[in-house]
């Protein structure tokens, strides 16, 4: 082992650390969760304000294929001047134009 100078005094990490850190790291409260109090909390919400009933977002799931073929007619319309085409919209609409008759058995 090597022997640090201190200045004799034996109490050169004394100097540097703090004795209540030093019980805290020791004693496992220095890892634990800090107090409600010093977390930062989501802001409450504004019970006047009510969520939107016209609409929900939703998960869907679609081959990649598909997905790309979605984003070439999106991009489509937009060169065309519809600006605001994204993919909802495009789904809506052809929803709108949907032939159930013309559905594939198969699907």
């Amino acid at each position: 082992m090597v022997a640090r100078d201190d200045g004799g005094s034996g109490l050169g990490a004394a100097r540097v650390l703090d004795a209540d850190e030093v019980q805290g790291v020791l004693s496992g409260a220095f890892y634990q969760a800090p107090p409600a109090s010093d977390r930062l909390l989501k802001p409450a919400r504004d019970a006047s304000k009510t969520k939107p009933t016209h609409y929900k977002v939703i998960c869907i799931s679609m081959y990649t294929k598909d997905l790309d073929h979605l984003d070439d007619l999106v991009e489509k319309l937009k060169v065309r001047g519809i600006t605001k085409a994204n993919r909802s919209a495009l789904i809506r609409v052809a929803l709108e134009q949907l032939d159930l008759d013309k559905v594939p058995r198969g699907m």
